[in-house]
């Protein structure tokens, strides 16, 4: 199922696949014949949207080199993103601490490009705001990639809504190419984009791209107030999320699903899905039976108004008020 990014003419898949762990250490994806399993099946499973950028992989465009690779001859077929604007580590040459500037940006494409083996990027991201470097000058710089024929789209990550609203109005007024999408944080477990930024997005013509949509995991189904699985990431890796999570958020979202014979993915998906502004969810994985489940929970499952009602008893929305959704009481 395809969907329309924000007022664009860009489409993708309801499901894309997040390439971060393409050619990162210590995963069945390190190397290129499991990077390349991982692709396929997003290709057999009707994912068109790959989403990468230049700093993910065991080195800085490592990502980027495997995604190139494994696409092949289907390149033309789907639609590539990925993002510059944090440290690179000099993959894509010096860049003066100013990461948005037309110096950098052209250099920084014409890296990408090369590593991902293409003539073209469909959506070409800023990763983060650059304080360095005035925003007129970064629309200037992707405007002339689009001219160039380099670029298809530009989106930007980590803006606060403020910061959308701004580039719209500075692209619009000096005729430059609007930003079409924005990758942010975004799921049950953080719902702040819903204060400003999704009102943003919707009045401004944009898509909003989440990342985290299975908040680091927590949303799978497979951890417990009490155990993880061995080996797992959270348990190796980021075992302080482990001992913070809100169980009792947690546990009340794993009766929801269970009550409605859905997975804790499909319900992650589907809720995410049910926002007008989202066209896909991004998540990554190592390997293929990951991206066929994520792919399969994309269409699984679509929430009624009375099951959004229900979830926002459990995890309440943002208070206008405050920064952080209210915790639900415990069941």
């Amino acid at each position: 199922m395809l969907r329309r990014v924000g007022r664009s003419g860009l489409s993708v898949s309801t499901a894309g696949l997040g390439c971060n762990n393409l050619g990162r250490a210590g995963t069945a994806t390190a190397d290129l014949d499991g990077s390349r399993a991982v692709v396929e099946a997003a290709l057999d499973a009707g994912v068109t949207l790959f989403d990468v950028a230049d700093i993910y992989g065991a080195a800085p465009g490592v990502s980027e080199s495997m995604l190139g690779a494994a696409l092949g001859s289907h390149r033309a077929d789907v639609v590539v993103a990925t993002k510059f604007g944090m440290d690179a580590k000099g993959a894509n040459g010096p860049d003066d601490g100013a990461r948005g500037s037309r110096r950098y940006i052209r250099q920084a494409v014409r890296a990408s490009l090369r590593r991902l083996g293409t003539d073209w990027i469909d959506l070409y991201q800023l990763h983060q705001p650059d304080p360095a470097t005035p925003l007129e000058e970064t629309l200037a710089a992707l405007d002339e990639l689009v001219q160039d024929g380099l670029v298809r789209y530009v989106g930007h990550s980590n803006f606060a809504a403020w910061q959308l609203a701004d580039a719209d109005w500075l692209a619009r007024t000096a005729g430059r190419t609007r930003f079409v999408s924005a990758q942010n944080e975004y799921s049950l477990l953080e719902r702040r984009p819903e204060l400003e930024l999704l009102p943003a997005a919707e009045r401004f013509g944009l898509g909003v791209l989440p990342f985290f949509p299975l908040a680091n995991g927590l949303l799978t189904g497979k951890y417990r107030r009490d155990t993880a699985p061995e080996g797992s990431r959270l348990r190796e890796l980021k075992p302080a999320l482990l001992e913070s999570a809100p169980w009792d958020v947690v546990e009340g979202l794993q009766a929801f699903a269970d009550d409605r014979g859905i997975t804790m993915v499909e319900l992650a998906f589907g809720w995410l899905l049910s926002r007008p502004q989202v066209p896909s969810v991004i998540a990554g994985a190592t390997r293929p039976e990951q991206v066929a489940a994520n792919a399969a929970a994309a269409v699984a499952w679509t929430p009624t108004p009375e099951d959004l009602a229900a979830i926002d008893g459990i995890v309440v929305p943002p208070d206008p008020m405050g920064y952080r959704p209210t915790p639900a009481p415990q069941r």
